[in-house]
């Protein structure tokens, strides 16, 4: 159920509005100028570059974008200074949520994702609070348009993948962390397209939600997560 939940959201992510695209596209800027910070504008010499463009790509940032940003952010003039943060908590019904965001102020995305968690019956807790619920994992989501189930599963585990996953409308493909890279770029040269392409926090298990209206809150909370520019991924547990 969480990979069905998560192609759901990358369906609903190409329906996104212009504003909505330019959102996500402010976002995959932020991290690949991030991975330019750390190692270098050349993704040959620089894996972590090379998997955000890949995740850029897949979301479908222009190429022109893509080197733009990569030649502002290698620029001795770019002073934009950017840290990784994790946030936990709970939602509604005990559902467990963890945020990725990309901030240059972490005390005003604390008080953000602090407010968003209030808002909706929910709280924000302390570093690990939930994270013990979920396996960090590489995942790639390829949409099922008659692709050949089983020639992508053996593709997939001879590069490496530790589990395949077969959905009503695509197909996941789960690595471990240090492998992920390796999968991602066998699979790519073997012709496949992705719809995502990154790691993820996977739940070990996961929070059956039946009633309505908290699943409505639930999910009104995570679209305004989705929303701040400074989250770049949500993962939960509710089934």
């Amino acid at each position: 159920m969480a990979g069905h939940s998560k192609w759901n959201n990358i369906k609903a992510k190409k329906e996104k509005t212009d504003a909505q695209k330019a959102k996500i596209f402010t976002k995959m800027g932020r991290e690949i100028a991030v991975a330019v910070k750390e190692g270098g504008p050349n993704p040959d010499q620089n894996s972590k570059l090379k998997d955000v463009i890949a995740k850029a790509k897949s979301n479908n940032v222009p190429n022109e974008n893509i080197e733009r940003i990569i030649k502002k952010a290698a620029g001795e003039g770019n002073s934009d200074n950017f840290e990784n943060i994790i946030y936990e908590g709970y939602a509604l019904a005990g559902v467990a949520v963890i945020i990725r965001a990309l901030t240059d102020n972490r005390n005003r995305t604390a008080g953000d994702i602090r407010h968003i968690f209030d808002k909706h019956g929910g709280n924000m807790g302390q570093s690990g609070c939930v994270s013990f619920l979920f396996d960090l994992l590489g995942v790639i989501i390829i949409e099922d348009d008659g692709i050949d189930a089983d020639k992508l599963m053996e593709d997939a585990i001879n590069a490496g993948a530790i589990d395949f996953i077969i959905g009503e409308e695509y197909f996941e493909i789960r690595t471990e962390p240090k492998d992920f890279n390796i999968v991602r770029e066998a699979l790519e040269k073997d012709g496949y397209k992705f719809a995502s392409a990154d790691t993820s926090f996977v739940p070990k298990t996961t929070v059956k939600v039946e009633n309505e209206e908290e699943i409505q809150k639930i999910e009104k909370m995570l679209d305004m997560f989705d929303d701040n520019d400074d989250v770049q991924s949500v993962d939960t547990n509710m089934e």
